[in-house]
C-alpha cells in the first residue's frame, strides 16, 4: 500500500468511525483483528513468539488464544484512539481507573519533575488524555514515520488531547535537552519505553532472556532529579485501568551508567510483572529479545526496516522513549 493510500485509511477512520455506535465500532475491530489473526501473517506469528516468552506453560491451543485476545486487544487500542476526540472528560473520567496516581501528583506537588515510563500496554494514549485531564499536562516523543502527513495527524490529535509532542527526529529540536528543560520547570513527562529505537539501548533480562530498552527515562532521571515512575496498562472489560508504581530510586553507590542500568533493570521487572499479569494487553508484534535479531544488526535497524514493511498496517507515529 502506498504512503498516500495509507495516509486516506487512517484519515477515513477519523472522519467515520468516531460517528458510529459504539457496539457496532467495538464489532467491526473484533472482526477485523480475528481476520487478521485468522491469516496468521508476520506480525501474529511474532505476537505469539513474545507471548510464548510470556507464558512459556501455554500449549499450542492456549497460545493461539491468547494471541487472539491480544489482537483483538490491539484493534481496541486503535478503535478507541479513532474516537478518543470526541470522548467527553465524563466519558474519560469514566473509562478510565488510575491506581496510584498519589505516587504522581506527591512528586509533582513537591516540585520535582516526573517522568511515567510504560511499555505498549493497553491504551497509552487515552491513559495520557486522562492524565492531562488532571490538570498534569506532559510532554511526550514520537518516531517519525512515512507519510508525513500522517504523522502530522498523529501530532495533533496527541496536542488536542493535552500533550505536547516532540519528533524523534527531523524535528530541528534537541529532544533530550527539550525533555531535560521540563523535568528541571517540576514538569511531567511520558515515554513509552519498552523497544529501543536507538543504539544507545542497554541490555537488561526480561522473562528470562536478554533485551534492550532504551535508556532515556532512568538518564533523564538522575540528570535532572526528576523521579522515575513505571505504569502499566490493562483491559479490564470496558475500563481502562492503569498502576503507577512506586518511584524507581537511583542506587547510592556506582557510576551514573551503573545507576542507569539497575535503574532500567528495576522498571523492567516491574513491566515484566504486569505484562506477566495481563498478557494480551502487551501489544508487541515486533521482534523484541535479542535472540530473535539477525547476528550483528541492531534493535534500530530492524526497527527501521519493519516499519517500512509494515507501514501498510502500523501506526504512522508511536510514543517512544529517549
Amino acid at each position: 500500500m502506498t504512503d498516500r493510500l495509507v495516509y486516506w485509511a487512517y484519515a477515513l477512520g477519523w472522519a467515520v468511525l468516531k460517528h458510529l455506535p459504539e457496539p457496532v465500532a467495538r464489532g467491526l475491530f473484533d472482526r477485523l483483528a480475528d481476520y487478521a489473526w485468522r491469516r496468521r501473517g508476520k506480525r501474529v506469528l511474532q505476537l505469539e513468539a513474545n507471548l510464548r516468552r510470556v507464558r512459556p506453560e501455554l500449549d499450542e491451543a492456549a497460545l493461539r488464544s491468547l494471541s487472539r485476545a491480544g489482537m483483538r486487544s490491539y484493534l481496541r487500542y486503535w478503535m478507541e484512539s479513532f474516537r478518543l476526540p470526541v470522548w467527553s472528560r465524563a466519558r474519560v473520567a469514566r473509562d478510565v481507573q488510575v491506581e496510584g496516581f498519589e505516587h504522581l501528583r506527591g512528586v509533582l506537588e513537591a516540585g520535582r519533575g516526573a517522568v511515567i515510563a510504560l511499555p505498549h500496554m493497553g491504551n497509552w494514549d487515552l491513559a495520557g488524555t486522562w492524565v492531562a485531564q488532571q490538570g498534569y499536562p506532559f510532554t511526550t516523543v514520537a518516531e517519525r514515520l512515512k507519510p508525513e502527513r500522517l504523522f502530522d495527524r498523529f501530532v495533533a490529535f496527541r496536542e488536542g488531547q493535552g500533550m505536547e509532542v516532540l519528533a524523534l527526529t527531523g524535528g530541528g529540536v534537541n529532544v533530550i535537552g527539550t525533555l531535560a528543560r521540563r523535568l528541571r520547570e517540576g514538569r511531567l513527562v511520558c515515554l513509552v519505553g519498552d523497544r529501543d529505537l536507538s543504539d544507545a539501548g542497554i541490555e537488561v533480562s526480561f522473562f528470562g532472556e536478554a533485551t534492550r530498552m532504551p535508556a532515556g527515562p532512568a538518564a533523564l532521571c538522575q540528570r535532572t532529579g526528576a523521579a522515575l515512575l513505571p505504569v502499566t496498562l490493562w483491559y479490564d472489560g470496558p475500563v481502562l485501568r492503569a498502576l503507577i508504581h512506586p518511584e524507581v530510586v537511583a542506587p547510592e553507590e556506582g557510576d551514573r551508567k551503573a545507576k542507569t542500568l539497575a535503574m532500567t533493570q528495576a522498571m523492567a521487572d516491574v513491566w515484566e510483572r504486569g505484562i506477566g499479569e495481563h498478557p494480551q494487553d502487551w501489544h508487541m508484534l515486533q521482534k523484541f529479545w535479542l535472540a530473535d535479531l539477525p547476528a550483528r544488526e541492531t534493535v534500530r535497524g530492524t526497527a527501521a526496516k519493519e516499519s517500512a514493511q509494515a507501514r501498510s498496517s502500523e501506526p504512522a507515529a508511536e510514543a517512544s522513549g529517549a
